[in-house]
């Protein structure tokens, strides 16, 4: 075909693609449901024209929609991969690991699940072998989630909900591509019925050399980028080349998956590109990813609609029993993961727990779209296929598309009202009315300022002034009659404000570039995560998130063994570091929610609850000064060479600031000010990196910061610093369990813990010890110790902790003290011994 017909036949349908997204608006449908109607619709008519006799003016046009060549091959390799690599970059990949266990129940398990349900269902229905029942299977168990997530995102659905839909569709397209493959390989090869193991023997080959290729590629396009990294355009232009070339080399050289190396690339370079490129070039990036994947989109829906009346053509009346079957069995695997697996999941703690209605709004929601059409295109190309499987695949695979889309995609909506999805609950109610009024309120003390700033005519000024005090009047009447909801939801609510405030100064200090790229992604999520936690579990589940940045997590316990016990550092280092970066720029912005609290919290949710959250921040802020104060201790120093770093950041950010308002006064030209804006670029990147810590240094400084050890010369405080073993506990954490034998002497380095003693309770603090007198009486332990904060303790075996009163007498005077107060005689504990011990190698 000629390229001037194919490139304006390309060009009209951007047309089209432009006026669908506005249609889809208006008739309320989904926007891929438009698409798809354009699609069939622009067939048909070609089709039309060219077999009518009414008039011929149009049968050249008809004639090149209908010959446009059109290959599974161009969806495959061209659209494909731009769709699930910006899928990938536009993830927010830390929050997706929080919920890894539903998405991947959603996503591969569904689609397993669905694939082998209309596999077995057809192969029982129809004459077609096994294979080729599990083919269609594999084809059709794809969905295509953005309708009900952008109807969720319309109607306030919880953000983890629409999070899970997203993962599943990233990870659901891989799945089904790769079984796929595995399938279409049976059929071809002549196997009608292919054993289960065979299958389930090669899908991890497909899945981890896709890995291993889309990692291997994606480490070095991130080479290449961060190497030409005063190239904004040569850095976006290498990220273009990567999902295709990744894909390529997966698919043609190394036999493995192309979409989940395509998957793995993007999901490589969403965690590593913010850390190696600049938040400007990063943003730009993501646009243009963005733009081709719209393109894409809506070019893959528009041209496999085109093919769906040439699919359709050798349609026979048995097919409709078996499209019958196979929307049946898709229904019915769908929902046996939504209402069976899913809330066992839940039950166990394992997932989120999803409502009901939800649950059927997703199940309904669960279109297939231009994957599904594009995989049975495939098929129907293949020369290695018998003709009436061809057939078959097409017409089942087109038809239960088609099912999906108008049938399932024009009433998704409708049954989202029925089911009240799309209502206000009480509290988003009540906070909108107060949130309102307070709006108003401000709006009208502006507008006042501004009047008497211009001197506008009294009479104009004081009859809108009216007006808005009419409307602030009812604004604050229906805020009043929402006076029925509890205090407890009021705390909810102001919660849920107070962490959106909390996200909206990470997103200022990093529009700022006060804070790095990887920084403000980590701290976005853990603001993410208290919104979340007080919508679920209101001031209980946003105190169980927040202490989640304080915490020592599994990973953070994994470097410690690997440091201790094989030497290796670097993990220790790299986590230690953003644990310090991260704790102290927690604490500027808990300052900075001060004011919030004491403005717009009071003004909307009155006194009582603004003290209340007064409360929480305090609890948050000194949980995370004490975690600080713990990294403080054993890395003196370097707390300040971030805070310089910050300082640094803050001063070229305003020296920033400064030119470009010279520049717009014409105080400075415009190639100056390229000069000068270059030199701060420049001051810029030797800021970005991060001063290096030294993790070797921490066993003598901490030693150096107990009054106990001060009686020690720096020979004894040498070999005690090598002795002493680091353990990190969380709060709640068991220490100590009763009727233990004692094994350990402990030093509290940071946080606090409690000594339970019978009836008794005790706390200790830092530059206390505990543990000392179970071991020197030789007798189980008779205490329970749990960690009151995130806590560092100091251990000292046995042997090392009695040479250690030998040589130390304020030891040994601590030890007595905390004998006398559990009523125990020293002389038991053989004290004078160590001490006649260390006199003597005194007089030596």
């Amino acid at each position: 075909m000629d390229i001037v017909v194919i490139t304006t036949i390309i060009t009209s349908l951007f047309v089209v693609i432009g006026v669908a997204e506005p249609l889809a608006a208006r008739m309320r449908l989904p926007y891929s449901v438009i698409l798809a109607v354009l699609g069939i619709v622009i067939g048909l008519g070609a089709t039309f024209f060219l077999d009518t006799d009414l008039t011929d003016a149009l049968n050249p046009g008809a004639q090149a929609i209908i010959d446009l060549p059109i290959r599974s091959d161009v969806f495959l390799y061209v659209f494909l991969p731009t769709l699930l690599f910006q899928a990938t970059l536009g993830m927010n990949l830390r929050r997706m690991l929080d919920d890894w266990m539903p998405i991947l129940m959603m996503a591969v398990v569904a689609v397993i699940v669905a694939t082998l349900s209309i596999g077995y269902a057809l192969s029982w229905a129809s004459a077609l072998p096994l294979a080729a029942c599990l083919l269609i299977g594999a084809i059709v168990s794809t969905t295509d989630p953005s309708a009900v997530v952008s109807i969720f995102r319309s109607i306030s659905a919880p953000r983890r909900l629409s999070r899970i839909i997203e993962g599943e569709s990233l990870l659901n397209d891989a799945a089904a591509i790769a079984l796929f493959g595995l399938f279409i390989s049976f059929v071809m090869l002549g196997r009608p019925n292919p054993l289960l193991s065979e299958a389930v023997g090669q899908f991890p080959l497909l899945i981890a050399g896709g890995v291993l290729t889309g990692w291997l590629m994606a480490r070095t396009a991130v080479w290449l980028m961060a190497f030409v990294g005063r190239w904004e355009m040569a850095q976006i232009s290498i990220s273009v080349s990567l999902p295709y070339l990744a894909y390529i080399v997966a698919e043609q050289s190394v036999g493995a998956s192309g979409v989940i190396a395509v998957v793995a690339a993007g999901l490589t370079l969403n965690l590593t590109g913010p850390g190696r490129l600049s938040p400007a070039t990063w943003t730009n990036l993501q646009e243009v990813w963005d733009l081709l994947a719209h393109w894409a989109g809506a070019l893959i829906f528009i041209l496999a609609a085109l093919l769906i009346p040439r699919l359709l053509e050798e349609v026979r009346p048995s097919d409709f029993g078996l499209l019958v079957v196979v929307v049946l069995a898709a229904m019915f695997a769908r929902a046996a993961i939504l209402f069976g697996l899913l809330p066992l999941l839940t039950a166990i703690g394992l997932s989120p727990a999803v409502e009901r209605p939800y649950r059927t709004a997703i199940l309904w929601g669960g279109l297939r779209g231009a994957v599904t059409l594009a995989l049975a295109l495939a098929v129907t190309e293949s020369t290695h296929i018998p003709l009436e499987t061809k057939r078959l695949v097409g017409i089942l695979a087109t038809g239960f598309t088609l099912f999906t889309l108008i049938v399932q995609g024009t009433t998704l909506r409708m049954v989202i009202t029925k089911l009240g999805l799309d209502k206000l609950s009480p509290l988003d109610t009540a906070l909108s009315r107060q949130v309102v009024a307070v709006a108003l309120q401000s709006v009208r003390e502006d507008v006042s300022r501004t009047a008497e700033n211009y001197n506008l005519t009294h009479d104009i000024v004081r009859n809108e002034a009216k007006q808005a005090s009419e409307r602030l009047d009812e604004a604050v009447k229906a805020a009043e009659d929402s006076a029925q909801i509890l205090d407890r939801d009021r705390v909810t609510l102001g919660l849920i404000a107070l962490a959106g405030a909390e996200r909206d100064s990470v997103l200022a200090r990093m529009r700022e570039r006060t804070m790095s790229s990887v920084l403000s992604e980590k701290i976005l999520s853990d603001a993410d995560r208290l919104i979340e936690g007080a919508r679920t579990g209101g001031r209980i589940g946003y105190q169980r998130a927040s202490n989640r940045s304080v915490v020592y997590g599994r990973s953070f316990r994994i470097a410690v063994f690997l440091h201790n016990r094989l030497r290796i550092s670097f993990p220790l280092t790299r986590i230690t570091t953003d644990r310090f970066e991260r704790l102290l720029m927690q604490r500027l912005i808990l300052q900075d929610l001060d004011g919030f609290v004491r403005g717009r919290i009071r003004r909307i949710h009155g006194r009582r609850v603004a003290e209340l959250l007064d409360e929480v921040l305090a609890r948050r802020s000194e949980a995370v000064e004490t975690a600080l104060e713990g990294l403080r201790l054993q890395f003196p120093g370097y707390a300040e060479k971030l805070e310089r770093r910050f300082i640094q950041r803050t001063a070229l950010r305003l020296e920033e600031r400064e030119y470009a308002v010279m520049r717009e006064d014409g105080l400075v030209g415009e190639e100056l000010y390229s000069v000068l804006m270059q030199e701060v670029a420049t001051r810029r990147t030797l800021s970005e990196g991060r001063p290096k810590l030294d993790i070797t240094l921490k066993g003598r400084d901490l030693v150096r910061q107990f009054p106990l050890f001060s009686d020690l010369d720096k020979s004894s405080l040498r070999k005690l610093s090598r002795a002493l073993r680091t353990r990190y506990a969380n709060a709640g954490d068991t220490i100590i369990s009763k009727d233990e034998f004692a094994q350990s002497v402990f030093f509290i380095a940071s946080g606090a813990v409690e000594v339970e003693f019978g009836r008794h309770t005790s706390r200790l603090g830092r530059g206390e010890m505990f543990g000392q007198l179970a071991m020197l009486l030789k007798r189980p332990r008779r205490v329970n110790v749990r960690a009151l904060a995130p806590s560092t303790l100091l251990m000292l075996d046995e042997a090392s902790f009695r040479r250690l009163l030998r040589r130390s007498k304020a030891m040994r005077n601590s030890v007595k003290m905390s004998a006398d107060k559990r009523m125990i005689d020293p002389a038991v504990l053989d004290l004078d011994e160590a001490e006649g011990s260390s006199e003597k190698g005194a007089k030596s």
